[in-house]
């Protein structure tokens, strides 16, 4: 009965690392820090009206 109940109890350890897992590398996923999202570039010309006298 007790290799039964260990056996169990590392599918549910091995399982909840996973998921674990998984939660951290999506959110390091998501916040870009693994490329997850494309950061565009935007070009901003600014410029002022010449004056001419």
């Amino acid at each position: 009965m007790s290799e039964e109940n260990n056996t169990g109890n590392n599918l549910i350890w091995a399982i909840t690392t996973l998921i674990i897992v998984a939660i951290i590398a999506g959110a390091l996923y998501y916040s870009g820090f693994l490329g997850g999202t494309k950061k565009e570039r935007i070009d901003i010309n600014v410029t002022t009206p010449t004056t001419t006298k």
